[in-house]
């Protein structure tokens, strides 16, 4: 079980990446899009099917509809592959924001799902979309996109990059198995039957600087890091760890965010990942790796739901506290909390364990299912496209995947 999250001690005794807190975002959320296939599934007609090709094994009443709460999943067309899904999503990030291929830096793959082993599915997205510029796959189950994004904030801080497009390609239905040998089969199988295919992208962008400052060369050869000039910062006593002085530390020029949310700086504020990585067994999909490379067998999910649960549950509030808290934020000042959903019926305990308004999320899980990394970017499209995200509204995104790992992220949008 994850011990509760220290608090940020007022005078630390050594830098630690935790205490880092950027006076200005060096990047961005720029644009979000999501690719829903126009094919679809009732959970509840194909468990009736499942029935009458496993009539000994899986039951007569839809169990998993009912228990669950996921009426309708995605299904994408049999010649479609992963990354042709993030390629729609893609094309639609870029028409938005008045882009093209050209204008991409970088391209990240993040996915759960991949169209091959080799080679990495960035070069074939990259390829099908028309970019050229350097690519690389991020994979971490159910938070890919959430760890792309953080690898995008990153890069974009290192001064490497300042456009960078994260692209999702997610098709976890081709491992879902119709063919159930037995009832133990059918237990750790019967949460793929929820499981639903979507693409989605994410443009990140470097930040402008703020008003007043010289352009910030990220950390690179001549210049401080932005964690060394804050904590020079505070030590000088310019920057109170809770509030903001006014004075940017590196330049020490004057600056004004304002007292309107909509005259913030919009970024990502502050990210705090974890991972609890003895529960890797819960749920996979064994094959395809060196473990069972050729095994048609281990070819589907394997997930043992409630351990999974447990063990999700089991993580309690303190990376979403401590989160808020380097963002100089409170859940008071959220406006909404995209959260990964695996179904309807987990998410009162989530948001409980978690300490999440249930009236600050999306519900999306009913009627698109579970689809993996894809989730968090259909939230915000589904909030921006209903008028609940508005321009300098604060966002917690909140990942959940296998493995298990957890991500709270806080962006001013």
């Amino acid at each position: 079980m994850l011990s509760p999250a220290p608090t940020r001690p007022t005078e630390p005794s050594a830098p630690s990446q935790q205490l880092r807190r950027a006076p200005h975002p060096v990047a961005r959320i720029a644009e979000v899009a999501v690719h829903l296939p126009e094919r679809t599934r009732d959970v509840a007609e194909a468990e009736r099917d499942l029935h009458r090709r496993n009539p000994r094994v899986a039951p007569r009443i839809p169990m998993v509809s009912r228990l669950t709460g996921v009426r309708r999943v995605h299904v994408a067309d049999d010649d479609q592959q992963a990354s042709d899904l993030a390629v729609a999503a893609s094309r639609t990030v870029l028409d938005h924001a008045g882009l093209g291929p050209e204008d991409v830096d970088l391209l990240i793959f993040a996915s759960a799902t991949q169209d091959m082993v080799e080679p990495a599915t960035s070069h074939i997205t990259a390829a099908k979309l028309g970019v050229r510029a350097p690519v690389m796959d991020v994979k971490n189950a159910c938070n890919s996109v959430l760890n792309g994004i953080e690898v995008a904030e990153a890069l974009i801080g290192t001064g490497r990059y300042r456009r960078v497009l994260v692209a999702s390609g997610e098709m976890p239905t081709r491992g879902v198995r119709w063919d159930v040998p037995d009832r133990r089969t059918y237990a750790m199988s019967a949460a793929g039957y929820t499981m639903s295919d979507a693409g989605a992208a994410v443009l990140v962008e470097a930040t402008d600087p703020p008003s007043g400052a010289a352009p910030w060369n990220g950390g690179t050869s001549g210049g401080s890091s932005d964690f060394e000039d804050d904590l020079a910062a505070e030590l000088a006593g310019l920057v109170d760890s809770g509030t903001d002085s006014g004075i940017d530390p590196r330049t020490g020029a004057k600056t004004d965010p304002g007292t309107d949310p909509g005259t913030r700086p919009s970024g990502i504020l502050a990210s705090v990942f974890t991972a609890e990585s003895q529960h890797w067994d819960v749920g996979m999909l064994p094959g395809g790796g060196t473990v069972n490379p050729r095994d048609p067998e281990r070819t589907y999910f394997e997930i043992d739901g409630s351990r999974l649960r447990e063990a999700f549950l089991a993580l309690g509030p303190g990376p979403v506290d401590q989160a808020l808290d380097q963002a100089g934020v409170t859940m008071d000042d959220v406006a909404l909390v995209a959260v990964h959903q695996v179904a309807v019926a987990y998410l009162a305990d989530v948001h409980r364990a978690l300490g999440v308004p249930a009236d600050r999320t999306i519900l999306t899980v009913a009627d698109h299912g579970n689809i993996a990394s894809a989730t968090l970017p259909l939230q915000l499209v589904t909030a921006l496209e209903s008028g609940r995200l508005k321009r300098g509204d604060v966002v917690l995104l909140l990942g959940l995947a296998g493995g298990i790992s957890m991500g709270a992220m806080v962006v001013r949008w």
